[in-house]
């Protein structure tokens, strides 16, 4: 574990790095106003005509195409100003007086109405947030390194401690004495350090209910791992913390989600990473994670059709979109796919409950993970 003093210089090297970089960004605009010329940023393309899917590194990447914003254009005049503000925010509030805040103090400290018009600089957070999106991949780095991060998101139990680096203090927090609630894991998660592991693998589910039931069980400690749920689709931190679980710590990462197109993705996106977010895969994505469960042929196994739900068209469509993405094309996930298509029924992980309330944790994943039972 690094000393405080190796810490603070680090942190210190990384402000003074991201803040050189706006600067040279601030100096280019200046020196095309002084020539007359029509200010710019070049922003890299996160739209699907510029992402793909590397196959041998197992992740979905950003490509090499990029767009250029303008002042002076219509079209751009709106995006470009949100995203200067979003770069005076961060060196000027955040960085400068090494602070972080949320994505959402930022909407409400740069949304104003403009001097001498109607109109305000940010409508709906969205905008900002989007803007915070073209900013980081304009500079190249990641949305923490800015000092800016999202709500909390996701909850964790286990044999292990975390050591929370915070500002001039160090926290220890054992995970296994955590209550029913468990550590709720912080959006950031660069400072935190591991101490005293004893877990084999990593459960991960989608759905608090889930975790609740695992955690009340005891999962974690019958059966020595470490337990996450990140509440829905994974915020960054929850898949910054399984990246760092798998490349750090070696542990196997397997994943629980309804047996739905959604559940299906979700897992994918913390797998391979997302395409919205093409440019942070190799930080948040988890090559190596593999997926548990519910398959839709989990659904037969072990006889749950009498408590499944109709698939609506939506799902019907979401599983035809998925299922003609690169990272689908294994072919277990298409005969899966193929079999949701077929059935038209979903389930979610709760549906094992009409075996027993504790079959979830006494069976169906003592079964599985004994028996390798996973998808790709």
């Amino acid at each position: 574990m690094s000393t405080k003093r190796e810490r603070d210089d680090a942190r210190e090297k990384r402000i003074e790095e991201i803040m050189a970089k706006i600067d040279k960004l601030g100096v280019q605009l200046v020196s095309e106003i002084d020539k007359g010329e029509n200010p710019h940023l070049e922003i890299p393309i996160r739209g699907s005509s510029n992402v793909f899917f590397d196959e041998k590194a197992k992740k979905i990447v950003l490509g090499d195409k990029v767009v250029q914003r303008h002042m002076f254009n219509v079209a751009h005049a709106r995006s470009f100003m949100q995203t200067l503000l979003v770069a005076s925010y961060v060196k000027k509030d955040l960085l400068a007086n090494n602070l972080t805040a949320t994505i959402r103090d930022l909407y409400y400290a740069k949304k104003h109405t403009i001097k001498g018009t109607k109109e305000d600089t940010i409508d709906e957070q969205s905008e900002s947030n989007a803007a915070i999106v073209d900013f980081e991949v304009a500079l190249g780095t990641f949305r923490e390194r800015l000092h800016l991060r999202a709500e909390p998101k996701g909850r964790m139990a286990g044999d292990l401690t975390v050591v929370d680096h915070v500002r001039d203090k160090t926290d220890k927090i054992d995970l296994s004495k955590m209550g029913s609630g468990g550590w709720a894991v912080p959006s950031i998660v660069e400072q935190i350090d591991f101490e005293d592991l004893d877990a084999e693998y990593v459960l991960v589910a989608e759905k608090n209910a889930i975790f609740d039931r695992l955690n009340e069980d005891l999962y974690w400690e019958k059966n020595k791992c470490i337990l996450m749920t990140t509440a829905g689709q994974a915020a960054r931190g929850a898949r910054r913390l399984l990246q760092r679980f798998s490349s750090e710590l070696k542990l196997p990462i397997y994943c629980l989600t309804d047996s739905d197109p959604y559940g299906w993705y979700i897992y994918s996106t913390m797998k391979y990473g997302s395409m919205a977010l093409a440019h942070e895969s190799d930080r948040l994505g988890c090559p190596e994670m593999k997926f548990l469960g519910m398959s839709a042929s989990d659904i037969e196994h072990y006889d749950l059709s009498s408590v499944t739900i109709k698939a609506k068209e939506i799902d019907i469509k979401r599983a035809k979109e998925i299922r003609g993405y690169d990272w689908f094309k294994a072919k277990e996930w298409q005969r899966e796919i193929d079999l949701f298509l077929e059935k038209k029924v979903k389930a979610e992980i709760q549906a094992l409950s009409s075996k027993s309330l504790q079959y979830i944790s006494k069976t169906y994943l003592p079964d599985k993970i004994g028996a390798k039972d996973f998808l790709p």
